[in-house]
């Protein structure tokens, strides 16, 4: 596939999606939100792909927000939220407005130690349209989350740390390697259990307890019917690594 506003590259079940605008601080447009929400489509549909990372070029911004008011700003966090695998966000430089929704609707952060968040639409009359009022009090709290939008100040990524909002904050030229490291990692685990994984505490959130302990022990029983599952077994037995297929 070409792409002129993202790059898109895989390797070893790991695809990773760069948002490729540097000189405009990689800020969603209309074309970027296309080309975005259509190479999510594609990883739904790659049972190659069991993991996926999420970053800007260069080394100023993540995504520093979107051009113009209805440049899809709000169906580009969707798109990301609705990858079924899971996707870590290498967060390389400012994540702001849209941007930082894009990161929200990513399952692990990690951050730049020279990152900043924020949403400063608060000063232009805007609110989040792509999540941030849901997806932040969700991650950081209902008091935190408030301020953050009501204010539209930036944090730091030591602040984001501090409150949730990223998992690790890494020098930035370590950025990449760390995010890979972790994707390899977590992709070497059987690529049905992670999707499962991802169903369960996602669909949860929404649920009653008893509801998401049903989900969660449906899914479990699910699992027991694949193919993965008894390669995970004999694996065990064999005392090897697991091969697994998203069988």
């Amino acid at each position: 596939m070409s792409y002129s506003t993202i790059s898109y590259t895989t390797r070893d079940h790991v695809a990773a999606i760069t948002l490729d605008r540097p000189e405009a601080g990689n800020r969603l447009n209309l074309e970027l939100a296309q080309e975005l929400a259509e190479v999510c489509r594609f990883i739904n549909q790659d049972e190659a792909i069991y993991v996926v990372i999420l970053i800007g070029a260069g080394d100023k911004a993540f995504c520093e927000g979107g051009e113009v008011e209805k440049s899809g700003n709000i169906g580009s966090a969707a798109a990301v939220a609705a990858i079924e695998k899971p996707v870590i966000a290498a967060i390389n430089g400012d994540a702001l407005g849209p941007g930082l929704e894009l990161a929200l609707s990513c399952d692990i952060r990690l951050a730049s130690d020279k990152a900043k968040f924020g949403f400063p639409g608060v000063a232009k009359g805007l609110i989040p349209a792509g999540g941030g009022t849901q997806r932040l009090p969700r991650i950081v709290g209902r008091g935190k989350a408030l301020e953050m939008i009501l204010t539209g100040e930036t944090i730091t990524a030591k602040e984001a740390l501090e409150i949730g909002l990223v998992s690790k904050i890494v020098p930035r030229k370590e950025l990449i390697t760390e995010a890979e490291a972790l994707a390899k990692d977590i992709a070497a685990r059987g690529p049905i259990a992670l999707r499962f994984i991802k169903e369960a505490v996602n669909k949860g959130l929404d649920l009653t307890l008893e509801q998401g302990l049903r989900l969660e022990a449906d899914l479990y029983f699910l699992l027991h019917t694949t193919a993965d599952r008894t390669e995970g077994i004999n694996a065990f037995l064999e005392k090897r690594k697991p091969k697994f297929k998203g069988e």
